[in-house]
């Protein structure tokens, strides 16, 4: 294609993909509390039912579940990404300090940086110059390049909460929701919550692009087995205690 003359600057953009939100803070809450929340009740209501017959016995045990797992979850969270965030935080007023009080060092680190990427010395040190010009942005440019983080986008740990405790209370109502419109027997809650694993499985897939079938039944196996051995040991002990 001949060269009209015109920078790269003033040439059109094509962009031909776009990628996906892999830095926001609600989706591993979500997705964990919700596979959680499935699994731990669905075993939970499992182990109950195998040692009563009682169904409102195993509706107080998951509502009771549902309710201290959803907020365990929020809280453990919360805390996670609170204390991972006021790491971030502290390590960029670290470096904020840097820049400030020794910035011909910073523009060097920098320059550096560009080097061991292949770009030549001259040109490294022009463009860390450059971008010096402006505190706030060679503040990102050294968060990403030092601490991998991109200043402005930081997870919320109030996001990360509520997304865990959501996800865990709609995950952990299913075992419990055909207790709560009459049934008194377990396959029904069993049923239901493997489907919900299922479909879980199958949604991760669709985000992560991987095998919809084998993600969904891969869930749903593991809940399974999480069942059958509380069922079991239910059992087991409703009979050594009767």
């Amino acid at each position: 294609m001949p060269d009209d003359g015109r920078d790269d600057e003033e040439s059109p953009l094509e962009i031909h993909h776009q990628h996906r939100d892999v830095q926001g803070g609600w989706l591993r809450p979500a997705v964990f509390g919700a596979m959680d929340g499935l699994v731990s009740n669905l075993g939970l209501v499992a182990g109950v039912a195998g040692s009563t017959a009682d169904p409102s016995t195993v509706v107080v045990a998951g509502l009771a579940g549902l309710t201290a797992g959803a907020f365990s979850m929020a809280v453990g969270e919360y805390t996670s990404v609170a204390s991972q965030r006021e790491l971030v935080l502290a390590e960029l007023e670290v470096e904020r300090t840097a820049l400030r009080r020794h910035p011909r060092d910073e523009i060097e680190e920098l320059a550096r940086a560009y080097q061991r990427r292949g770009v030549d010395r001259p040109l490294a040190l022009r463009v860390a110059r450059q971008l010096h010009r402006d505190p706030e942005q060679a503040l990102q440019v050294h968060a990403r390049e030092e601490l991998g983080v991109d200043p402005g986008e930081l997870p919320s740990p109030t996001v990360a909460g509520l997304s865990s405790f959501c996800a865990f209370a709609v995950g952990a109502v299913l075992p419990v929701l055909p207790y709560l419109l009459g049934v008194t027997v377990l396959w029904p809650a069993v049923s239901l919550a493997l489907l919900g694993l299922f479909l879980c499985g199958a949604l991760v897939a669709r985000v992560t692009a991987r095998s919809w079938w084998f993600s969904g039944l891969r869930q749903m196996s593991l809940g399974a087995a999480a069942a059958l051995v509380t069922y079991g040991l239910g059992t087991l002990f409703g009979t050594s205690l009767s």
